[in-house]
């Protein structure tokens, strides 16, 4: 007699799958009834723990991305300092990533697809760094502790440069930066950012 999962479990398998062909294909390009196939369950069973494409894909966010208050704690977890805490906010989300690249490969295909989608992600994983670097850039430049920049613009340009390290290092594997580690790339761009607002504390 076969085992019959706890709805628990089965809800946690089908986040594994689904989270596994949204990165392949994209939301766009898997449907329910694959997601279920490859399960192993009915669509119908599928609905039971998820009722609709859009709640299985916030499910698989949800269970991947660092939630924000884990973000919050690591911001309080030293030293106050501007450049201790993008430092300790970053590690966790470099952390994320590392434990979990196919994560990253649905952040590529959410942004193909754009829309409401690409939003969700924004939200879910660069939402939390963004905003405290346009608070406290504000605040610092107010304290002449940096450059007056736009801090939309400075929070989109780090955004990029640790995009960027994680393309290479985890989706791409490129032979360039083979020999550094992931975190030391990160800590390298981390202090270019700094210098390239003329940061002092």
């Amino acid at each position: 007699m076969v085992k019959r999962m706890k709805a628990a479990e089965r809800r946690a398998s089908i986040l594994v799958v689904a989270k596994v062909l949204f990165s392949d294909k994209g939301f766009h390009g898997v449907s329910v009834d694959e997601i279920a196939r490859r399960v192993g369950v009915s669509p119908a069973v599928l609905y039971q723990h998820f009722p609709s494409k859009e709640a299985l894909y916030e499910g698989v966010l949800d269970s991947l991305a660092a939630p924000r208050e884990t973000y919050v704690e690591a911001a309080l977890d030293g030293p106050d300092d501007f450049a201790s805490v993008l430092s300790r906010i970053t590690h966790v989300f470099i952390s994320r990533v590392e434990e979990d690249p196919d994560y990253f490969r649905m952040e590529l295909q959410s942004a193909l697809e754009g829309g409401d989608i690409a939003n969700r992600f924004f939200a879910s994983r660069w939402q939390s760094i963004a905003d405290y670097i346009e608070y406290t850039l504000r605040e610092l430049a107010k304290d002449k502790k940096c450059n007056v920049v736009n801090e939309r613009t400075a929070a989109l340009m780090y955004q990029g440069l640790i995009r960027e390290a994680i393309y290479n290092k985890c989706i791409f594997n490129s032979e360039r930066y083979k020999d550094i580690e992931l975190q030391d790339l990160v800590k390298q761009l981390l202090k270019l950012f700094l210098q390239s607002i003329n940061y002092r504390e």
